[in-house]
């Protein structure tokens, strides 16, 4: 038996590649429903596994994810971190957490397809070969540098300083790669499909974290689904505007965390406990009323845009990326359906959040869209 589990891990963890999961994906929903323990396991199971491909034909994205998961290899060249585990802790201590992790991802439903499976990736896509990724990490290093600093400081001046110039960076890229990839002299430099990423929402409170995130995906020109029984959000777009709508939204989170807390505080101190109501409510008003302002700030700097280079080269360029977002998202959910709207139970918190943010402030500029 214990020969036999050892063999259905890799297989299990290939089964789960065939329905569609990335290798976070795996690690990160085995953490959410077994533990540490077993996404620590499932993490070893997935490097290893991927290691029985050859480098160029995985997708290099794959290779980030699994990156991340900072596994170092502690049992022996040439053995199976399965038997490892096995010799190393015994039969009756390891058996029952392999033999759950087994069962676990042979049960995993089936997800969208975003890309190629491991040994199914190749660097020619059809008669033409894959856009390199088209961000500048220069500057987006720039941009995260920028957030970070905003989030830091406790002067609301400063941060306005340090995401007003994060802001027209981001801004600016994505309107400039556009125009890169609609004028490039070869199929390396013009066209490639967008891109889609995948954004965990981490409870509580997802309902409203999902709106926040819609709105910096629209706001991005992007579009964005809630898979709400899994707990994570596909975001599609290109490259450089999802690069802008995951830093975007992981610094609003943060402001709008804190800002929530502070309000609470506030509620407390007035004599008014904080309450989940009120702070799904405050949640909810922040995300739709950073929306409105992104949008705002979207249409300015277009506006911008077309006044230097002309509606004739700009206008037909957006539109075209836009349609090609749209079909994408088609192409990947023909059958979605819109959830429920939300429900706001607290006036105080709904008020609070709107005036929380009129105070945030954020540091890319494009679209955000569901």
């Amino acid at each position: 038996m214990a020969r036999d589990l050892m063999i259905r891990l890799p297989f299990a963890i290939g089964q789960t590649w065939s329905r569609g999961w990335e290798p976070a994906d795996v690690v990160r929903y085995v953490g959410r429903r077994l533990g540490p323990g077993r996404a620590a396991l499932a993490a070893e199971a997935v490097s290893e596994q991927l290691t029985g491909y050859a480098r160029v034909t995985v997708d290099p994205r794959w290779h980030e994810q699994v990156a991340e998961f900072e596994v170092a290899p502690w049992w022996p060249t040439g053995s199976a971190a399965a038997q490892a585990h096995l010799e190393r802790d015994g039969w009756v201590a390891f058996a029952p957490e392999l033999l759950e992790l087994v069962g676990f991802l042979l049960m995993l439903p089936g997800l969208e397809r975003v890309g190629p499976p491991p040994g199914d990736y190749r660097p020619l896509a059809g008669d033409r070969p894959t856009p390199p990724k088209q961000v500048d990490e220069r500057v987006l290093s720039r941009i995260r540098a920028l957030l970070a600093k905003a989030e830091a400081t406790t002067s609301e001046a400063e941060a306005e300083a340090f995401t007003a110039g994060a802001q027209e960076r981001m801004a600016r890229h994505s309107i400039d790669m556009a125009m890169v990839q609609a004028g490039g002299g070869n199929d390396q430099v013009r066209g490639g499909r967008p891109a889609t990423r995948r954004i965990w929402i981490d409870p509580p409170y997802e309902q409203s974290k999902t709106v926040l995130l819609n709105s910096v995906a629209q706001a991005n020109r992007c579009r964005s689904v809630w898979t709400k029984n899994i707990g994570f959000c596909t975001v599609i777009g290109f490259d450089a505007d999802l690069e802008a709508v995951e830093a975007l939204f992981t610094s609003l989170l943060v402001q709008a965390t804190m800002a929530m807390t502070r309000a609470g505080r506030i509620e407390e101190a007035g004599g008014r406990a904080r309450s989940k109501t009120f702070r799904q409510s405050f949640l909810a008003a922040y995300a739709f009323r950073i929306g409105e302002r992104l949008t705002e700030i979207t249409q300015e700097q277009t506006e911008a845009a077309r006044a230097e280079l002309g509606d004739d080269r700009l206008l037909p360029v957006l539109a075209s990326r836009q349609q090609d977002v749209e079909d994408r998202f088609e192409e990947l959910f023909p059958s979605v359906t819109r959830g429920r709207s939300i429900r706001v139970g607290d006036r105080m918190g709904w008020a609070s959040g709107r005036g929380a943010a009129d105070q945030a402030t954020f540091g890319t500029s494009s679209a955000v869209t569901q």
